[in-house]
């Protein structure tokens, strides 16, 4: 097949990558083998073709042929073609065999440029054999190379896991970071500093917008943590908590990783390999930030190893404003205080909103307790956790939700609380059994705020629920809900307690509290 006036390279992989396995062997490949020297650099770019075709429509047959073509061609002459195809390799299964021969090519070639390629192929298939020949023959292009190898061969001989069990006794210098949304800060500091489990472990030592920063007194757990409902994920502060941006800040960020303190905490609670994704939280990838740092960090610390992939922990880089702080964030999926929320519905509560939302409600003798947008029930399982709870009443338009929810309140273990989820518009709620005018001493609710799901007239729907909250509540009983609306005085029955602007993920809603007054 002649090239004389061919397409430039990147029209030609364009041309080819639309061609089937086939077409593409018996033509492209037939012709590349028999070309002529300058040709085959020309029409470099069936190599590459072959490895994203073959990867996404080939037969096991037809890539095991492809993988032996690609490794002859590790041995042309010409270094362009050899470095195609080590690219190629990993897009179709490469294993030990490529492994080998990748290794053979790198132990013979005297060029920086493909010892730097092949460190990137070896990065996503080397073995056991790759850090063998890496120990032998140390190069400064293959420290990264070794670092992801041996993450890799850790990952698939232990995938590693978060302990909760394990206590932490030298805990010198170390913050605790609760983060959560933003103006939920006063109910995770009032859930901390009441907490039995925790109040003697921890002192809260700052609150700011998103976030409560604990100080450990005493040896702890991170089940010690988890007893906390209200917050959404936690982190570990090793000092110094605010890093300077500036020239020497990939230093100073890759010291505070590897450091004693931080090696302390993975240590204690992980089990098998220490391997960590490390994230610039808000501003997207930053990958040459994040190699070089990880880079640096193994250098100081070869135990603790960067890894992207289904990593027990996250070391996120938040900015502060006075430059950078350092979390070492546990990755538990799923968390381990919501396990019963076994399905959910569109546009469901976060968890943490719900336990904000009950504890926030405060609680009463024999609890009745409506939720008339129940949706997967989260706040209904929040409140009945928290204990005092007679019955429960969840109601929503939807079949599925109230099956989902009637699931989750089984599977969150509540026992001793008569429960009723039933199918219908909360303004019909005289019709559920059970529930009436007077009845209810909370009604507690996340309504849909018409961003997921639309709702057609969402303040009207909001009206209706003062008017049916007013109807269902005993006096001295409270309304509690996010709110996304601003509305003064929506009845003469209620009186507004507290309110408290939430950020819901992009826009903010008003987390309120009302009590029914007597008599009106």
């Amino acid at each position: 097949m002649s090239r004389e006036g061919g397409n430039p390279a990147k029209e030609h992989y364009s041309r080819l990558r639309g061609w089937s396995c086939e077409r593409l062997w018996t033509e492209e490949v037939a012709w590349f083998d028999q070309a002529a020297p300058d040709e085959r650099i020309a029409g470099v770019a069936v190599v590459r073709a072959v490895g994203v075709v073959f990867s996404e429509s080939a037969t096991e047959g037809e890539k095991a042929a492809a993988r032996r073509w690609l490794v002859r061609l590790l041995n042309d002459p010409a270094e362009k073609i050899r470095r195609y195809a080590m690219a190629a390799l990993p897009k179709i299964g490469a294993g030990p065999e490529e492994e080998a021969a990748l290794l053979a090519l790198l132990r013979a070639t005297t060029i920086d440029r493909e010892k730097k390629f092949l460190g990137q192929t070896l990065d996503k298939i080397g073995g056991a054999a790759t850090l063998k020949v890496i120990e032998e023959t140390p190069d400064r292009f293959l420290p990264r190379t070794e670092q992801k190898v041996k993450a890799s061969v850790a990952r698939g001989q232990s995938p590693g896991a978060v302990r909760m069990d394990r206590t932490l006794h030298d805990f010198a210098g170390l913050r605790i970071h609760l983060r959560g949304r933003a103006g939920l800060e006063s109910i995770v500091r009032e859930e901390a500093e009441a907490s039995l489990q925790t109040r003697d472990k921890f002192h809260v030592a700052e609150t700011r917008r998103g976030l409560v920063a604990l100080l450990p007194v005493a040896p702890f757990s991170l089940a010690d943590l988890y007893t906390l409902r209200c917050f959404g994920t936690v982190g570990f502060v090793p000092a110094p908590a605010t890093i300077a941006s500036g020239a020497d800040s990939v230093e100073a960020l890759a010291s505070v990783i590897a450091s004693p303190l931080s090696r302390r905490v993975l240590e204690t609670f992980t089990e098998g390999p220490m391997r960590y994704r490390l994230d610039f939280v808000g501003k997207g990838h930053q990958r040459s930030a994040v190699r070089r740092i990880a880079d640096r960090a193994y250098a100081l610390c070869p135990d603790v190893l960067n890894d992207a992939r289904e990593a027990p922990w996250s070391i996120d880089i938040h900015s502060t404003g006075r430059g950078n702080s350092v979390e070492l964030r546990p990755r538990l999926a799923p968390d381990p205080r919501f396990a019963y929320r076994r399905r959910d519905v569109p546009a469901a509560s976060h968890p943490p909103l719900a336990a904000c939302m009950a504890r926030l409600a405060g609680s009463a003798e024999r609890e009745i307790v409506w939720d008339p947008f129940c949706g997967s029930g989260l706040e209904l399982i929040e409140r009945s956790l928290l204990g005092g709870v007679d019955s429960v009443y969840g109601t929503d338009r939807s079949a599925a939700a109230i099956a989902i929810a009637e699931g989750n309140f089984v599977a969150a273990g509540v026992t001793g609380i008569r429960s009723k989820f039933t199918c219908c518009d909360f303004r019909d709620f005289a019709a559920v059994e059970g529930l009436g005018t007077g009845v209810a001493t909370l009604v507690l609710t996340n309504p849909p705020m018409g961003r997921r799901v639309p709702i057609p007239n969402l303040r009207g729907l909001i009206a209706d629920l003062f008017d049916v909250a007013a109807k269902v509540l005993r006096p001295g009983g409270r309304l509690v809900f996010a709110n996304p609306f601003s509305i003064e005085n929506p009845h003469p029955a209620l009186d507004l307690r507290s309110r408290q602007v939430v950020d819901l993920g992009g826009f903010n809603c008003r987390l309120e509290k009302y009590v029914r007054l007597d008599n009106r």
